[in-house]
């Protein structure tokens, strides 16, 4: 299997790909999924072997880059495509903010602590989904 993670203008597959892991999969609403903020956004593409497997984006906001939107799909989890995408996002934040900060699934704090990320604040209900606020400095 040969991936690879870049930034992309192709935010139509962006979508179809969130479409696929957020609203078919884990019946997260267009409403709460789609919320304007994509065409400030810088969007991540990672494919495998030619075919789109995951996307992530980054709202930079003053000094905080928001790192969200963060899927792989099913049969690509497990591979690094995931920790790809977050070292990606990483690395297109720094010099542009001092911070990254995210909403985590909270059956995922233990992945994103893998990159320095640090839980804040309580559990909060997102789209019926369980999350927690995790930062890091940039």
């Amino acid at each position: 299997m040969s991936f690879s993670v870049a930034l992309t203008d192709d935010l139509e597959t962006c979508l179809a790909l969130r479409r696929l892991v957020f609203m078919e999969e884990q019946g997260v609403s267009e409403a709460d999924e789609i919320d304007g903020l994509d065409p400030e956004c810088l969007h991540l593409l990672a494919v495998v072997d030619g075919a789109p497997a995951g996307t992530a984006r980054v709202y930079l906001d003053g000094e905080v880059a928001k790192i969200g939107r963060v899927c792989v799909l099913r049969e690509h989890r497990g591979t690094g495509l995931g920790a790809a995408l977050i070292e990606k996002a990483i690395e297109v934040s720094k010099g542009k903010a001092a911070q990254a900060k995210l909403g985590a699934q909270t059956h995922a704090l233990d992945f994103y602590a893998r990159f320095g990320f640090v839980a804040t604040g309580r559990i909060y209900d997102d789209a019926g989904i369980p999350h927690r606020d995790m930062v890091r400095a940039l």
